[in-house]
């Protein structure tokens, strides 16, 4: 008899989503190679055509729904994946919304802990000491932008950045996991601390993140990366997946 520890991971995704929920299971799934504990994947949705700070807007205003639906299914831990749809409400803002979705849970009985993409990435690079940055993503410009005041309103200085330029998110999440390997040859690392491969749930970049670390010599990270981090933080596990890179090496 399987007598293991398992966990519900809860995922809070825009409707045309699915690299989340294809990377994070994947990490976790690597993990159960090396460890006890197994989990489980449950999403709720918000829904979200294009990235527009309109329609991002109307998105988040949507994710108490989802904390519900979910805190209904007595998750271990929920994770807003969404990096931009956070960043766009204003700086510092995951925190006022982890809080928020938190209690929406407690209030239902089924307390869980509530992580965001956008809070995990800060937290991420802040724990591999990573004071500078360069960073891909599919955004347009003044989207990639708001990425940038908001890692820097929290002490992370983005030293370059490149910025796709894709507004249909389903175009984003159709990438070839493994570009962000190349792409990220255009960025200017001299003086980075670490390599985000990408700044997007939506992105696919898992399978270049070994990749870069390789060619680079730096840590990578990407918003899928810290994400699962930040999981396997919330649920008091050790942060070791096999593949992932340097966050997830158990060192952090």
């Amino acid at each position: 008899m399987n007598t293991k520890p398992a966990y519900r991971v809860g995922l809070i995704v825009p409707s045309p989503n699915t690299t989340m929920e294809t990377e994070i299971p994947a990490m976790l799934r690597a993990r159960e190679s090396i460890s006890a504990e197994r989990f489980s994947f449950h999403s709720s949705r918000m829904r979200m055509m294009e990235v527009t700070p309109e329609q991002l807007a109307a998105m988040d205003r949507d994710s108490d729904r989802c904390a519900l639906e979910l805190s209904d299914a007595r998750m271990d831990v929920m994770a807003y994946a969404c990096l931009v749809a956070i960043m766009s409400m204003g700086l510092g803002y995951h925190r006022v919304s982890q809080q928020r979705l938190h209690g929406v849970t407690v209030a239902n009985g089924g307390a869980a802990p509530v992580t965001s993409s956008a809070g995990a990435l800060v937290q991420g690079l802040q724990a591999m000491g990573a004071k500078k940055v360069s960073i891909v993503a599919p955004y347009m410009k003044p989207l990639t932008q708001l990425v940038i005041n908001y890692l820097e309103n929290e002490g992370i200085e983005v030293i370059d950045s490149l910025s796709l330029e894709i507004p249909d998110n389903l175009l984003v999440g159709a990438r070839d996991p493994k570009a962000p390997a190349e792409l990220w040859k255009r960025l200017n690392v001299q003086g980075a601390d670490a390599i985000v491969a990408s700044a997007c749930v939506q992105m696919p970049s898992l399978a270049a993140v070994p990749l870069i670390e390789e060619a680079s010599g730096l840590p990578v990270v990407s918003s899928a990366v810290c994400t699962t981090w930040s999981i396997l933080k919330q649920l008091g596990l050790d942060s070791r997946v096999p593949g992932a890179g340097a966050l997830l090496s158990g060192r952090f």
